[in-house]
């Protein structure tokens, strides 16, 4: 696959104009789900004393950076869609940077975890890496980001409006070690469910210098 600017420019409007038209409705739909496995996934392999400075990446309408800021980190929301930066700005009183998630402008050594919760499946496989490096630049010696991602074949393209790339285990591991991450841990969500029914992969990652 060769994506010129031009089909990124496509693939980014296209998905944003998915959520930004369904604001309310995602809203509705998401802010009760549970995310503490994924938050303490995070937390818990950052090294050092809190609180945390954490980018909460793709933060959509801001229930985990509210969680995050509730647990006294410094929690900043990083959102493309217009609509989800307003909400996540309302409902959480944190900061939130309305960034392209394919033009990311991000400082360097800032943060000591990123929390890429559901939002990097958006990436083609062919922006991953640069994607990738950019964030463990943003992230400070040996701080951690965390992924959880619909897992499925490698395959990718457009999924009901919205652009996404299903890696494996494999494939997701041999992108962050690529990028100068090495694998802290992984699991399969919803818990306690037969793999088939676990259609999220979750990884946390430590970004060496």
């Amino acid at each position: 696959m060769n994506l010129k600017r031009q089909d990124l420019d496509d693939i980014a409007a296209r998905t944003l104009d998915h959520y930004d038209q369904r604001a309310e409705d995602f809203w509705k739909g998401t802010r009760d789900h549970d995310v503490s496995q994924n938050i303490a996934a995070l937390l818990g392999y950052i090294e050092g004393e809190p609180p945390f400075a954490i980018l909460d990446l793709g933060c959509g309408p801001g229930r985990d950076l509210k969680a995050f800021a509730g647990l006294g980190h410094v929690a900043i929301g990083l959102e493309g869609s217009e609509r989800f930066a307003a909400m996540a700005r309302e409902h959480s009183g944190c900061e939130v940077w309305r960034q392209d998630l394919f033009a990311l402008k991000l400082p360097d050594a800032r943060f000591d975890g990123v929390f890429a919760n559901a939002v990097l499946f958006h990436v083609p496989s062919q922006e991953l890496p640069r994607i990738l490096r950019e964030l463990h630049a943003t992230l400070k010696p040996r701080g951690v980001l965390f992924s959880s991602n619909p897992h499925g074949g490698n395959e990718e393209g457009w999924n009901r409006g919205r652009y996404g790339a299903y890696h494996d285990l494999e494939t997701w591991r041999r992108f962050m070690t690529a990028a100068g991450f090495t694998e802290l841990t992984h699991y399969y969500r919803p818990e306690g469910l037969p793999r088939e029914q676990q259609p999220w992969l979750a990884s946390a990652w430590r970004a060496l210098r």
